[in-house]
């Protein structure tokens, strides 16, 4: 019951990173009280730049920690270099050119249409991931499996926003492109992790993810001229820090629901996410969605969920022959 509690409480946590991140990108009054946000504009360059910043508390945080964590992180990041280990190097570095892509494509998204599709939208990875294992890890989707995904793809189809006054059609087709294509590189992403994983503990390794992330953001501020001069840094620097922080404790406390209670439990209840995050933007930006949209993030939940709790319905059975 306790680890249940705990991977609720980390996407509970994981809600109000993306939130913050909506309201950083476009104004809103929070919890009815207090007129705040729309301090960068919802592009790329501006992405970096909050990622960035993100990133520059998250990394030297986990670098603080990860010995706690797990005592031979730091070895097993020398190793690495040794050239037997070159190609669990490359590995580790490309997730995390991954992890940057994403990321950065998901706050585009965040930026452009409510939060809670956006979340949506990008939790249908699993239907990618499904595909992207069964290319190269030769695991043929069964029939239930493609019943599933063809439920999530229904559901998403019910969550895309319509144009208003004041947000044209362009601009939300933008943010759906972004919110699926940053599902599909995260599914990418997966599925290396997953083959990165049989050689390298996940510490070591989401700190590289971590680490590269903040250089290619860094790197990429250098090839876009922002005016730092207009900038609010006040709010920026106290979102992109609450932020940081509520995604790093979000990630500490999935990790530690995982241990609890396994894998595929901890992604069963993490399906929730969408839901979550709907009803927190809700509660805290007045952030609205009309009855079919909501249909459709129930919908694309329960998908996720069946998808997510598969391998353990398959086991139930044999077990129960």
């Amino acid at each position: 019951m306790l680890g249940i509690l705990i991977v609720l409480l980390s996407s509970f946590v994981l809600s109000f990173h993306n939130i913050t991140v909506r309201v950083l990108f476009a104004e809103h009054l929070v919890l009815g009280l207090f007129l705040l946000g729309g301090y960068v504009k919802p592009d790329l360059p501006h992405s970096f730049l909050l990622m960035f910043m993100r990133m520059l508390l998250v990394v030297p945080l986990m670098a603080f920690l990860a010995p706690k964590l797990y005592p031979s992180a730091w070895k097993e990041c020398q190793n690495l270099f040794h050239r037997d280990r070159r190609d669990v190097l490359v590995q580790a570095f490309g997730c995390g050119v991954l992890m940057f892509v994403y990321v950065a494509s998901l706050y585009v998204a965040i930026g452009l249409i409510p939060t809670g599709i956006a979340m949506t939208l990008f939790f249908t990875y699993p239907i990618f991931t499904a595909l992207l294992a069964w290319q190269f890890f030769g695991d043929r989707p069964t029939l239930f499996r493609w019943v599933v995904m063809g439920i999530i793809l229904i559901g998403s189809a019910f969550t895309i926003p319509q144009s208003t006054p004041t947000q044209n059609s362009y601009a939300i087709a933008i943010g759906i492109l972004a919110s699926v294509g940053s599902g599909v590189v995260y599914a990418l992403y997966t599925v290396i992790a997953q083959k990165c994983f049989e050689k390298l503990h996940p510490i070591p390794f989401t700190w590289i993810s971590f680490a590269t992330t903040l250089l290619f953001s860094g790197m990429s501020l250098l090839f876009w001229q922002l005016p730092y001069t207009n900038l609010a840094w006040t709010p920026l620097w106290i979102g992109g820090i609450f932020s940081g922080l509520v995604s790093f404790l979000g990630h500490i406390l999935n990790n530690i629901g995982i241990r609890a209670i396994g894998a595929t439990a901890a992604s069963i209840i993490g399906s929730s996410s969408p839901a979550l995050t709907a009803l927190v933007a809700w509660i805290v930006i007045h952030e609205t969605l009309n009855v079919i949209q909501i249909l459709g993030i129930g919908i694309v939940t329960l998908g996720i969920a069946l998808l997510s709790g598969e391998r353990a319905l398959i086991k139930r059975s044999h077990h129960s022959n």
